[in-house]
Parts: structure tokens; C-alpha cells; sequence
């Protein structure tokens, strides 16, 4: 990576986020585009967490979930996951929630551009991939900042609130990354 100054940092996620966690999914303004909905309880989000858990615990990893923090106070401040597909395809997804209070300061770029040096550097992967419903704006704009690009659209594929909206589908090849980061 450059010597550029970090603003934020990531961490693997443990047992000990479930209260940040739980705060994080529970805020109505980070479920606008969400399928999967502000949990019930604290209880629902600690099933949450242990599944996430168990899936970058597991053997062959089969995800990776990072809380992003503030570097200089470590104050936790969000989420970036890579989920990985089947292994022959050397690919991912990647999925982010920011707390609100830290929308527009560039804070979600740059955990997406950690994520992503992370996984064609040390996972080696070929592809990443994200969606994000049309109608989100901000996450459609980190995508793009980090160097995904627009692929396609999905008609009617995310059941938010009991409506079918569409998605935008993004991503980056290992080869468009080092290009970017040639650049950097």
C-alpha cells in the first residue's frame, strides 16, 4: 500500500461487536437498502454475528467480515465483508454498512480500497463483485470511487420492505486494481 495517511483501519470481527454491531443494523437510516431488515433483538443480532463468525473461522474461509474503525480513536464506525464464491473462480463479494454520522467523509472508500488490496494481494482473487439498489446513490458512488464498474442492472431482484426493487450490479478484476494502484 502507499504511504498515503490512513484515516480509518480494519479488523476481523469478533464476539466482543455484537453491541456496535447490533447498533450499526439497527439504525432505520443504514436498513434504507438492506434485504435483510433491522434485526428484533440483540439475540437476533448475535446469531447474525456467529454465522459471520463461523464462515471466516471455518477451515477454508468461506467470508470475511471487518469492522471499519476511526485510526486515531479506533472507534467503530461500521462493517465491509467479502464473501467468497466457489473457489475455481477466484471471486467475491463484497457488501459494507457505514454509520450515518460518518456518510460523505470518504470513510467507506477507503475501507473498500483496503478490502480490495486485501483480496487480490494476499487472497489473490481475479473478481470482486457488489450490488447496491438503484436508488442508492451514496453506495453506487463508493463502488465506482474505489474503481468497480457498472455492469448491469436487475429488474426487481431485492425484496426490501415488501417491494421488489432493482439492483445495479459492479465489479473489478484483479487487472483493472493494479492498474489503478499503478496510478496511485
Amino acid at each position: 500500500m502507499t504511504n498515503q495517511k490512513t484515516n480509518i483501519n480494519l479488523r476481523q470481527l469478533t464476539g466482543t461487536d455484537i453491541g456496535n454491531v447490533h447498533t450499526l443494523l439497527s439504525l432505520p437510516q443504514t436498513d434504507e437498502y438492506n434485504t435483510m431488515g433491522i434485526p428484533a433483538t440483540l439475540q437476533s443480532t448475535e446469531n447474525i454475528v456467529k454465522e459471520w463468525l463461523d464462515k471466516q473461522k471455518a477451515i477454508q474461509a468461506t467470508a470475511y467480515t471487518f469492522c471499519i474503525e476511526l485510526s486515531d480513536t479506533n472507534q467503530f464506525i461500521g462493517l465491509i465483508a467479502l464473501n467468497l464464491g466457489k473457489p475455481n473462480y477466484h471471486s467475491a463479494e463484497v457488501w459494507f454498512k457505514t454509520h450515518a454520522d460518518h456518510w460523505g467523509k470518504g470513510y467507506t472508500t477507503e475501507a473498500l480500497k483496503k478490502l480490495l488490496h486485501f483480496a487480490f494481494n494476499e487472497l489473490k482473487l481475479h473478481r470482486i463483485e457488489a450490488g447496491c439498489a438503484v436508488d442508492n446513490i451514496a453506495s453506487a458512488k463508493v463502488l465506482e470511487k474505489a474503481g468497480m464498474k457498472r455492469e448491469g442492472r436487475k429488474r426487481k431482484v431485492l425484496p426490501i420492505r415488501g417491494e421488489w426493487k432493482d439492483n445495479f450490479f459492479y465489479a473489478i478484476l484483479e487487472e483493472d486494481f493494479l492498474s489503478i494502484s499503478k496510478q496511485v
